[in-house]
Parts: C-alpha cells; structure tokens; sequence
C-alpha cells in the first residue's frame, strides 16, 4: 500500500470518534494492513476478513473468507469498516458492499478505497473531437484529452476502476455525511459515510 493511502485512511479515522469493534475486508497475508494503523490500537476488537487473511499482529482476530457473504459476521456489529484495493479484484462487488453496509452498526462508519478514473483533462471537445484526433494520428492530442488509470494489477484478477460519483453515490448508499477524497495520479478515490 502506499505510504500517502495509508496516511489518507490514518487521518479519516482519526477524525472519527473512537470505534469500538473494526473490520477490515479483504485482508490478506503479506499486504500491508489498516487494521493494524495506531489510531485504532485502542480498539476494543478488531477483525481481519479475506480470502487469505493472515500475517496479522497480536490482538487481530484472523477470518478467511470471501466476502461475497460476510454472514458469519452477523449484522450491525462494526462500528468502523475498512476496505481497500479490493473491490475492484471482485467480479461480483455489489454483494461484498451489500455485506459491508450490513455489517456496519447505525451510526457507524464505513470508509472505503478504490482505483479511479478522473476528470478529462486537456481541451473538453467531446468524444466526437478526441475520436478525430486519434484518427489524424494526432496522438499527444488524443492523450491530453483523456484520462488515466491506475494499471492492471493481478490478484487474483483485476476487474473495475470506478468514479468518484461510484464511490459517493452507490459504495455508500444508505449512508450520511458521504465524502470522497481523491488521493495521488492516477486517482485513488477513498470514501467515508456514516450509516444511517
């Protein structure tokens, strides 16, 4: 993970009041974890799901598991739930953001973080401007007017890159007080809504 996402996640929880329980979804063993970030040492439990959860420091509690069905979880028992560069190695992430928010506790928080895809930047001539100069071979000028991407980067596939409005609008639905932060470039897009 990078050292500014980690640090984005580190000052939203922060400003947050103190969670009592945290989930952090999609873990898995070797990547740098949040669930292990100081500001929630003080946590009464913290849990790690995912498909290969592990490597996790004392006092973690390890759940493997896909989580397209976090029902072994139970409902409304997290105050706090983390998720980062998962859901776009998820072919089905609706149902893992169905199990989030039903996770969540009301009044609790979800923060989530995603690869995106920004503005267009360069001249706004519409696509019919941009498909004219990639048709002359103008290519800097094709390439001004578009967007960048995060890379494809396997484990085990890599599916989705999404939009700010995805993130605010449809990651956390149900939720009040939704933010969206837009980290580094390309665009890293992370979210935090509290549930209603």
């Amino acid at each position: 993970m990078h050292p500014d996402i980690r640090a984005a996640f580190a000052g939203l929880i922060a400003a947050l009041p103190a969670p009592g329980r945290v989930l952090e979804v999609g873990q898995h063993e070797g990547e740098a974890a949040l669930i292990d970030l100081p500001a929630l040492a003080g946590a009464r439990e913290r849990v790690a799901f995912g498909l290969e959860a592990g490597g996790m420091p004392p006092g973690v509690t390890v759940v493997r598991g896909n989580a397209n069905d976090l029902a072994v979880l139970g409902a409304e028992g997290f105050d706090l739930v983390l998720c980062n560069s998962m859901l776009e190695h998820d072919p089905r992430f609706w149902l893992s953001l169905a199990g989030m928010r039903r996770v969540t506790r009301p009044g609790g928080h979800m923060i989530l973080g995603v690869p995106g895809y920004g503005a267009m930047r360069g001249r706004a001539r519409g696509w019919w401007g941009r498909l004219a100069s990639s048709i002359r071979g103008d290519r800097a000028d094709a390439q001004a007017a578009s967007t960048s991407t995060l890379g494809l980067h396997g484990y085990p596939s890599d599916y989705y890159r999404f939009s700010r409005a995805a993130v605010e609008e449809v990651f956390l639905e149900g939720c009040e007080e939704r933010r969206v932060f837009e980290v580094m470039d390309p665009p890293r897009f992370i979210g935090v809504g509290r549930k209603a």
